[in-house]
């Protein structure tokens, strides 16, 4: 009975799959232009056309500016004011989805210049259009003014500056305030949203040619889209869908390209080639500045590997660049592959063409992003000083409610002692009260001043501290060298190194403003640097990658980690890579989640046998990280894997 259920629960299960299956294709066959055309008035026309995920599959964007402009040369016989405005939205539209951008703007600028008279829908799409035309025109200042004024009709809640600074080179700080402003708003559920996140910081630093780094934020952001896509429980839209594939898409060739700058081009291709096929899938019609970039580092990645005709094929496309710097990066290509075959002609047409380029842009390019930089940066302290203001108001507000109900207390209370006691309580009281408060306002000050000598005094401390661990360390490279036996030496050494990393602890201590905790990035950093600069002088050149950004621990639990970090990188530096292999490669990563953190260090070097592992077991090293690992109540975890060895532990 019970095999015979689920035999029929799986027929009907298939059954509905295969319904919903032909309902989608019975949807995508639809020719959307005919559907479009097949509407009965011009607000119905508006929503199906930018509503529409697939409106260029069958047809042209030109077929579609065609039948656009037919129904809007209708309007303005008839003067329909409101399908005019309708119409030329759409018109604007197609012009930027084919990439012309000056059209695009031009028309979207008429419709601004009767902004009253349009919808709050019209007057959304208007702005959006004209805020992303800026963005590809290159005028910034005018672009903030956009937001200006979708922020006053209540479009966003603030204005967003990052895109803008990383168009003008300021990349870091376009991180920096993108990190500032989304991070606290993703939710660690939201895996669509922590891709995107990944992959814009990722980008920055990879504009910012800080490729390792931005590398392992592409892979993040690629792990978060791979689990959201493959996550049948969650119920998504079509739109939904094709927005995480073609961001998977963008992450992908981000990936290409982050390997490109690293020169892993072999790695890169696979890559590049993959994201192409998923943006034009889930962008088609549309002009794509991710498909021509990629393209572009596609066939740079080939002529590096010297597949000359694959990189000549890639170029002979139709990319159709828009962008200078896209145009001149062709260019540059097409002179390079004619310049390996031995084409100095051709290299040399191309080459001119870009000194042509050059020529032809204003010289005074440099000072117009200075003063567009200027004008934004103006903009940005206007902004910020009306955010100050609004919350003044909200603290005044606050402020005024909270005197108001003090003053109703007070009422109740005076009304109280007057007719207890009368006016001679009423005074007393009063006085009292200027008292205190004058009492209070003395407490305060010493407090302060006392707060103030106590951090001058705890700086001065942790100078001297890690004055007298240098003297420490100066003491024992001496005695190092009056004494003969390696074995002693060594020991020595290893001292001198331990003492090393404590040394830094005070030393980041006193130069932080923050006294109580130490920002682990930048000391994990300098105490890779200190171990690596003896290590240097035997030859190794090896690849370290920290990922510890943004955690900061107290100084009970710093010092056993910069311990054990001097134990496992000076390891790694002896043992792991006796061959000097350039290939070597470490990696530390430390992260805090709430109350708990983890702690994770992988080399790819020679790794343990069981032999070795048993010696390693009984060394000072390992038995030292051990007990450092109790002091913070946990345990060292010691993995073989199969390229190199791997210690982990969490902690709280």
């Amino acid at each position: 009975m019970a095999k015979s259920l689920g035999k029929i629960l799986v027929i009907f299960f298939l059954s509905l799959v295969q319904n919903v299956e032909a309902q989608v294709l019975d949807t995508l066959d639809e020719n959307a232009l005919d559907v479009f055309k097949d509407k009965q008035s011009v607000t119905e026309r508006s929503d199906y056309f930018f509503n529409t995920l697939h409106r260029y599959n069958e047809n042209s964007a030109y077929d579609w500016l065609d039948e656009v402009n037919v129904y809007l040369n209708s309007a303005e016989k008839s003067g329909d004011s409101t399908a005019i405005n309708n119409y030329k939205l759409m018109q604007s539209q197609i012009y930027y989805d084919l990439g012309d951008y000056d059209k695009s703007v031009a028309i979207a600028n008429d419709l601004y210049s009767v902004k009253d008279s349009l919808d709050l829908k019209t007057k959304r799409y208007m702005l959006d259009l004209i805020d992303n035309n800026y963005s590809q025109l290159q005028l910034y200042g005018k672009q903030v003014e956009i937001r200006q004024e979708k922020r006053d009709l209540g479009f966003s809640e603030n204005i967003t500056f990052y895109d803008i600074y990383s168009n003008l080179g300021l990349h870091r700080k376009a991180m920096q305030d993108y990190i500032m402003d989304m991070k606290k708003t993703i939710d660690n559920s939201d895996l669509y949203g922590l891709a995107e996140y990944n992959n814009n910081v990722g980008r920055y630093l990879l504009l910012d040619k800080s490729s390792s780094v931005a590398l392992s934020n592409f892979k993040k952001a690629k792990g978060y889209i791979d689990v959201y896509l493959n996550d049948v429980t969650q119920v998504k839209t079509e739109k939904e869908l094709q927005d995480a594939k073609l961001l998977k898409g963008i992450i992908e060739g981000n990936i290409g390209k982050s390997y490109l700058q690293l020169k892993q081009f072999e790695e890169a291709l696979p890559y590049l080639e993959n994201s192409i096929g998923l943006i034009k899938e889930n962008n088609i019609g549309q002009y794509s500045e991710d498909v021509v970039e990629n393209s572009l580092a596609l066939a740079d990645c080939h002529l590096q590997l010297e597949n000359f005709q694959k990189a000549k094929d890639i170029l002979s496309e139709a990319l159709n660049p828009i962008k200078t710097e896209h145009v001149i990066k062709k260019n540059r290509l097409l002179a390079a592959y004619y310049d390996k075959i031995e084409d100095y002609k051709n290299a040399s047409f191309y080459l001119k063409k870009n000194v042509r380029i050059a020529d032809s842009i204003n010289i005074n390019d440099s000072s117009l992003k200075k003063q567009q930089l200027s004008t934004v940066a103006k903009y940005e302290i206007e902004n910020s000083k009306r955010m100050i203001d609004a919350q003044k108001l909200e603290m005044e507000r606050a402020r005024n409610e909270m005197q108001a109900k003090d003053e109703q207390i007070n009422l109740v209370f005076i009304s109280l002692i007057f007719t207890l006691l009368g006016f001679a309580g009423l005074v007393y009281a009063y006085l009292k009260s200027i008292k205190n408060q004058r009492l209070i306002a003395e407490q305060k000050h010493i407090i302060e001043n006392s707060l103030v000598e106590k951090d001058s005094l705890l700086k001065e401390i942790h100078h001297r501290v890690k004055n007298n661990l240098q003297m420490v360390s100066s003491l024992l490279s001496l005695q190092t060298k009056n004494t003969r036996s390696k074995a002693a030496i060594e020991a020595l050494e290893e001292g001198k190194s331990r003492v090393k990393a404590m040394a830094l602890i005070h030393q980041k201590l006193y130069q932080n403003d923050d006294l109580s905790v130490i920002e682990m990035q930048g000391y994990i950093e300098s105490l890779v640097n200190s171990v690596q600069s003896v290590f240097k002088k035997g030859g190794h050149s090896i690849n370290i990658t920290i990922d510890a950004e943004g955690v900061e621990l107290d100084i009970d639990r710093a010092i056993p980690f910069g311990l054990i970090l001097n134990e496992l990188v000076s390891n790694s530096f002896k043992y792991a890579f006796p061959d000097d292999d350039d290939d070597g490669k470490i990696y530390i990563h430390l992260r805090k989640n709430g109350d708990q953190g983890f702690f994770e260090y992988t080399d790819n070097g020679i790794g343990l046998d069981e032999e070795s592992e048993e010696r390693a077991n009984s060394s000072m090293g390992i038995r030292l990280m051990k007990r450092l690992v109790n002091q913070l109540q946990s345990t060292l975890n010691i993995d073989k894997t199969t390229d190199g060895v791997r210690f982990w532990f969490n902690f709280k």
